[in-house]
Formats: C-alpha cells, sequence, structure tokens
C-alpha cells in the first residue's frame, strides 16, 4: 500500500487494535457527470474535522475510546480508471489481511465498488446498504460501464439483487424505479424503516456506503450531484444510532466536493457525519 502522508481525521492518534476502522482516501473523480470536485473530498473532510469535538452527548461515547486509524490518501492516476479501481481494490485486501476494516473516503461513488468486490471475496453473504439519493443501477452512461452512475449496478454484478438495501433514494430511471420497486428493497430514512432493514439484513456482513448527496442540499452543497428533498443531518445520524447493531465490516463516505460549498459547511457535515459512523460502527 502507498498512501500520501496527510494530517489525521480529526487529528486523533492510530489506533492499531484488531478490527478496528482504518480511514483511507481516494482522491478521484474523473467519472464525475455534472460538477467535479469530489476528488478533494478527503482533504477537505479532514481539514474541516479540526472544528468538532470528539464526544458526541447523544451517543455518550468519545470517539478517543474508538479505535480507529487514519492512513491517508491512495496515490492515484487520475487518468487510468481501471488502474485506481485495481489499486484501491488491492489497499482494501491489504487493510483486511491486516485485521482491519476499511472506511474510504472519497471521492465519487465509483470508489465504493472495488472495497465491495474486496470484502465480498471474504464475505460471501455480503449485503450493501447505500444511503444516497440517486440509484446508481445505469447499465451505463453515455457508453461508459465504469461510472459513478452505474457503481451499484456493478455492484450487482457481484452480489445477489436480494443483498442490496437502498436508503434515501429520489432520483433515477424509469428502468431504474421499475427495478427497484420490484425489488422490495427501497427505504425511507425513517427510524421504523432502519428497523426494518436491520431485521432483514439479521446478522449478516455489511458494507455501509454514504453519498453525502442523501443530504438535502439545503443542509450539504458542496457535492456534484445535489439533488432536493432529501434527509437532514439530524435524520441521517439517527439512521446510524438505529443501525448500530448491524455487522459492519466496511463503510464508505463518498461524492463530498468542498470546492462547490465556499462556506466550507459541507466539510464540516461530512466530518460529523465520519465521526458519527464509527461511534456507531467502530
Amino acid at each position: 500500500m502507498r498512501f500520501l502522508p496527510v494530517k489525521p481525521y480529526l487529528e486523533t492518534e492510530a489506533d492499531a487494535a484488531p478490527n478496528a476502522f482504518a480511514l483511507f482516501g481516494a482522491p478521484f473523480d474523473a467519472t464525475a457527470s455534472f460538477r467535479p470536485g469530489s476528488r478533494n473530498g478527503p482533504a477537505g473532510l479532514r481539514q474541516a474535522s479540526e472544528g468538532i469535538e470528539t464526544y458526541c452527548p447523544i451517543r455518550k461515547k468519545d470517539l478517543e475510546e474508538i479505535a480507529h486509524a487514519d492512513l491517508g490518501d491512495l496515490e492515484l492516476p487520475m487518468g487510468d480508471t481501471a488502474r485506481t479501481l485495481e489499486i484501491i481494490r488491492k489497499s482494501a485486501e491489504d487493510i483486511h489481511g491486516c485485521g482491519f476494516r476499511p472506511f474510504l473516503l472519497g471521492g465519487e461513488h465509483l470508489v465504493t465498488l472495488p472495497v465491495v468486490q474486496s470484502l465480498a471475496d471474504k464475505h460471501p453473504d455480503l449485503c450493501v446498504l447505500q444511503f444516497d439519493a440517486h440509484a446508481d443501477l445505469r447499465e451505463d452512461y453515455l457508453g461508459v460501464r465504469l461510472s459513478h452512475a452505474c457503481v451499484m449496478r456493478r455492484v450487482l454484478e457481484r452480489l445477489n439483487k436480494t443483498c442490496l438495501f437502498q436508503a434515501g433514494i429520489r432520483s433515477g430511471t424509469r428502468e431504474e424505479w421499475s427495478w427497484m420497486e420490484s425489488g422490495d428493497r427501497l427505504y425511507e430514512i425513517l427510524p421504523k424503516t432502519m428497523e426494518e432493514i436491520a431485521f432483514q439484513i439479521d446478522g449478516r456482513p455489511v458494507y455501509l456506503t454514504v453519498d453525502i448527496d442523501v443530504l438535502d442540499p439545503s443542509v450539504c452543497p458542496g457535492t456534484g450531484t445535489p439533488e432536493p428533498g432529501g434527509a437532514t443531518f439530524v435524520e441521517l445520524d439517527r439512521a446510524f444510532h438505529a443501525l448500530e447493531s448491524l455487522h459492519v465490516v466496511g463503510m464508505d463516505l463518498v461524492e463530498l466536493a468542498p470546492d462547490l460549498d465556499p462556506t466550507g459547511v459541507s466539510s464540516v457535515v461530512a466530518a460529523k457525519l465520519v465521526r458519527s459512523m464509527l461511534l456507531s460502527f467502530g
């Protein structure tokens, strides 16, 4: 693994305890279909984390008590999508092989694919729980199959259809909606539906992927494809809290584009979501 040195998330000291989450960045947005900039997501998120506390009064937990480490950012060849995905996959395999759980900071949503592929090799019954505004189930986008608009379709080439659970989706083609509705795995972000997801997954290993555009643009405008009608921060945070019983073996936060929000609020929101995810599933 080759990582570029960075100032670590929340400047917390690395904890190499077994099964800890290992954060690593994938600064890649080569297939962005609307507004690029998510390659700056890992750096923006880490910088914003300097302004938040490690303690969460809702969970009564402190991040300093949760084992985790920040490995830095991967050095990626920006013009070579296939090579980039291979580097991410190999890095996730190495992280898992060292006894840690991968926590990827994106980058566009396509970076999720190689991490899921690596974990599916270790966990044949792996489920994917996707929080997102978009279905990401197209067969291709403008003839390109390896696109952030197609990432969940590619994931399903590795997993059974019944292993994908989607929450917060509010945008997609007619074909995508037909597919989702036929599968009965589409959920609103409500306490009751989070309980249903936990029941459906029932102890199986889970990969949690969070596209930050699941939030309403009034909460987080700094993303490449904002979609009105999304969740509030509190609703998403409560969803994580309700899902704490899940056996999460890996996760990511993707599609933060800090430069698209000159206020810096989106980066702070992303940094706090990472804290929520670590506290809920760490």
